[in-house]
């Protein structure tokens, strides 16, 4: 594990290693979740593998940032750290999921047997990016990897549940997007004035329920 400062105003701790580690990215989030508690930072940025931390080199020196950091890291390796277990009701088909039908051709399946793969699975959410709220999650049954769209849509509704390679996600918001959507859910995902804002977090894990469906 490195740890070093990324110009004046910022902290980074990343893994040596490429490869996907559950136990590390468990301890990331930890980190994440003590150095806020701390005040010490502005922000904080949990990604796969690493973590920076952004802070006033006014009001903070990044030597002590960096000492946090490890001091959490070592702590981090003698605790047991789960996360929330988060339900998502999902409408699954027609216009909800408009993919539905393509995706489980792609994948050799009926509609009903997608929808029960997709459902059995344990999702846990790695980090959050690409919007506020959309949360990369990891658990997708290798047999429902479908490739992205060919072209992408212009607007995407907000709360569409789709597939994009070896993911499943959830768009928080409407926005352009090129994964395959096979439903939609009423549940909010970010909301500004809410504390935390998302209502999914590095750690959790979710699991989608059927909602209804026009499979």
């Amino acid at each position: 594990m490195s740890f070093y400062l990324l110009g004046e105003r910022a902290a980074v701790m990343q893994s040596n290693s490429e490869r996907i580690d559950l136990r590390l990215q468990q301890q990331i989030w930890h980190i994440s979740s003590a150095l806020a508690k701390t005040g010490s930072c502005i922000d904080l940025v949990p990604g796969m593998n690493n973590l920076t931390a952004i802070f006033d080199p006014l009001e903070t020196n990044g030597a002590a940032i960096l000492e946090k950091m490890q001091l959490f890291f070592e702590q981090a390796n003698s605790l047991d750290l789960l996360g929330r277990e988060v339900t998502i009701p999902v409408h699954y088909g027609g216009i909800a999921g408009p993919d539905l039908c393509e995706v489980a051709a792609h994948c050799g399946l009926n509609t009903r047997e997608l929808i029960e793969l997709h459902t059995s699975a344990s999702y846990l959410v790695y980090f959050l990016g690409f919007q506020p709220g959309f949360a990369y999650l990891g658990g997708l049954p290798e047999r429902l990897n479908t490739p992205r769209r060919a072209v992408p849509r212009v607007a995407v509704p907000a709360g569409s549940v789709g597939i994009g390679g070896s993911q499943t996600g959830i768009y928080p918001a409407t926005s352009p997007g090129g994964w395959q959507i096979i439903g939609r859910t009423k549940l909010p995902l970010f909301q500004i004035h809410r504390t935390p804002p998302s209502a999914l977090l590095p750690g959790d894990t979710v699991r989608f329920v059927v909602e209804n469906d026009d499979a």
